[in-house]
């Protein structure tokens, strides 16, 4: 049998008179390796030292197991200590909140539960850049610092060389840049640019948000999907959307290399079913009138009101999947004036309102997972949104530009890449998602 040398760090440690079992991990997987180690060997003087977190190296041969459990194990023919953890290292064996181990996210990638998230994280991040490879579409970097705010909502951080303790007193023109400078919040437009050159075109990066928002969902700094396709309506933008979040549930589903498994058992009881039922089944759609009547109809109690013309909550959509539809639901066309400027425009509808080609993906257990919508291709109408919210046409002639030279339908979505690890492994927190999370009133690490 051949001889080999792990390294990785300890789990538990029990010893006997004459040996001692070490489990140990190297985080490649959620399963633990047992090494057993005799005494008198080069090394074991130290065994003593090799407590729980401790890095160490094991050189032995690697046979067939005769415990339950595990089909492998290493007898030690020499054990190294490489870096001790003293007594206080505090991820022992026992139960740990996820409040607790939010407090120390430079160590709970050690823990079982969130080696295991990581490593799914790292998967479906590989399976998003295969799913638009597989399609042709070219991978685009847009910027981080930007002058637009894409959403028109205002809540943008700022990116600034001035004084802070001068910063009333001097003018945008004398910053790094000479303008206002913010980190993106969408590389949307920017991808539109792309798109109506290279045809079908994705992003995959950070996004900022300075909205003071303390729920479950939000974070001040996420990273996005966002695919933009040229010569594309609202339906095939619907339906890049409900395929795209059917392949990375397959791909979890397929190629979880045994990590799902720690969170159907501990996280969600109902995970695995509710993954395959989405695997399985069709998505409904539903334009936001339909939906706002399914609500008036329910006899259900909400907490916030709803009626025509106002953004639903995630309390309604979670009723519309979880309840009402019991699967994903794709809800359409939503009203003009709780949109952005740049999503075309319907015709008004019997009662004179304006909707917009906007689109939202709904899911279980998480409620809104993508946004879209077809882009205002028509110049004259884009110029008139933009004025219409304020925006300054000269600042945005670039994007105009797009429409004043060789104009296309052109439709697009965005993807929160957190919100749809939430979906696939139950974590009901985004801070628990995202490897060091920033919150508002929380930046450390």
């Amino acid at each position: 049998m051949d001889i080999i040398t792990v390294k990785g760090w300890v789990r538990t440690r029990r010893d006997s008179k004459d040996f001692s079992f070490l489990e140990m991990n190297d985080g490649s997987c959620l399963a633990n390796i047992q090494c057993i180690a005799d005494t008198g060997i080069p090394g074991y003087e130290d065994v003593t030292k090799m407590t729980t977190g401790s890095a160490v190296g094991i050189t032995g041969k690697l046979v067939e197991s005769p415990g339950k459990g595990q089909q492998w194990e290493i007898h030690a023919t020499e054990i190294e200590l490489i870096g001790e953890a003293p007594a206080d290292y505090p991820l022992q064996k026992k139960g740990h909140t996820a409040e607790f181990l939010r407090s120390i996210a430079h160590l709970r990638p050690r823990a079982n539960l969130y080696g295991a998230l990581f490593r799914m994280r790292s998967r479906m991040a590989q399976a998003a850049h295969r799913f638009f490879d597989e399609r042709d579409f070219t991978y685009v970097h847009t910027p981080i610092i930007t002058d637009s705010d894409c959403e028109g909502a205002g809540e943008m951080f700022r990116v600034t060389t001035l004084d802070p303790s001068q910063a009333g007193a001097q003018k945008f023109e004398n910053d790094f840049f000479g303008k206002a400078t913010y980190l993106t919040v969408s590389g949307q437009l920017e991808g539109e640019a792309f798109a109506t050159a290279l045809s079908n075109i994705y992003t995959f990066g950070p996004t900022f948000r300075a909205e003071n928002s303390h729920t479950s969902r939000h974070a001040s700094e996420f990273w996005m999907i966002e695919p933009e396709m040229a010569f594309c309506d609202l339906e095939g933008d619907m339906d890049l959307a409900e395929e795209f979040t059917k392949y990375l549930v397959d791909d979890t589903l397929n190629n979880n290399e045994g990590d799902l498994d720690i969170f159907a058992r501990f996280v969600d009881k109902g995970l695995l079913e509710r993954l395959k039922f989405v695997s399985e089944k069709p998505f409904q759609r539903i334009s936001y009138t339909e939906a706002i009547e399914i609500l008036e109809s329910s006899g259900q109690k909400f907490d916030y009101p709803f009626s025509w013309g106002i953004n639903l909550q995630s309390e309604h959509e979670r009723f519309l999947t979880e309840q009402h539809f019991k699967c994903p639901v794709t809800v359409y066309n939503y009203p003009k004036s709780i949109k952005p400027f740049y999503m075309r425009t319907n015709e008004p509808d019997s009662e004179g309102r304006l909707t917009v080609t906007a689109m939202d993906l709904l899911v279980p257990g998480i409620g809104e997972i993508i946004g879209g919508a077809q882009r205002e291709e028509r110049i004259d109408i884009l110029r008139a949104n933009m004025q219409e919210d304020d925006l300054s046409l000269e600042d945005y002639s670039w994007y105009l530009d797009l429409r004043k030279y060789g104009s296309c339908p052109h439709a697009g979505f965005g993807m929160g890449f957190e919100r749809m690890l939430m979906f696939v492994t139950g974590m009901k927190n985004i801070r628990d998602v995202l490897p060091f999370p920033r919150t508002p009133g929380h930046c450390e690490f």
